[in-house]
């Protein structure tokens, strides 16, 4: 039996990665008119070391730190009920979330459900003047009107394939690959 993980197909590498997110925190910093009043919010689980990888590119673009935070957003999905229980992750907001323009960042944007739970997150936590979203693959299949500001790259999909992020940071490695579903 071949494993989906033996049949996938490498979208990008870390250099390809690395091109992509310099890109984006280029597009942040454009959209923003500068790093004022910037705050990045990594969804977890990979969004958080995208989001510390964005701020260290900005960091490094314009001589400022950006504030950089975790957003968990376990207890505002849509499908607590259907899915098996999920250890909640952590929540931190590195600064007042009013009047700010907060960037949700997040790996893959597909359904969008999970931008949904995110902006419910940021409800009760502030009422920040812009909420943006920066994603590295957006895949399609949205369920939900949801749309990225910022994104790496699009990859249309079919419903039977997975796209794999891998980040060194968690994964050992930065790798982004392609591949279908088990059963599929």
């Amino acid at each position: 039996m071949v494993s989906a993980e033996s049949t996938a197909r490498v979208i990008w590498d870390g250099n390809d990665m690395g091109r992509a997110l310099k890109r984006i925190a280029h597009q942040v910093l454009e959209s923003n008119r500068g790093p004022e009043g910037l705050v990045l919010l990594g969804i977890q689980t990979r969004g958080v070391p995208l989001a510390a990888r964005l701020g260290a590119l900005i960091a490094e673009s314009e001589g400022v730190e950006v504030p950089v935070g975790e957003l968990d957003i376990t207890m505002y999905r849509d499908d607590l009920r259907s899915q098996p229980t999920r250890a909640v992750g952590r929540t931190r907001i590195p600064v007042a979330l009013d009047d700010k323009t907060v960037v949700l960042v997040d790996d893959v944007l597909c359904s969008g459900r999970t931008i949904a739970a995110a902006m419910d997150a940021l409800s009760d936590l502030g009422r920040p003047r812009v909420v943006r979203l920066a994603v590295l693959i957006d895949r399609g299949h949205r369920e939900l009107p949801i749309q990225a500001d910022h994104v790496g790259k699009d990859l249309p999909t079919s419903s039977t394939e997975h796209v794999r992020v891998a980040l060194t940071e968690i994964d050992g490695e930065d790798l982004i690959t392609l591949g279908h579903q088990k059963g599929a």
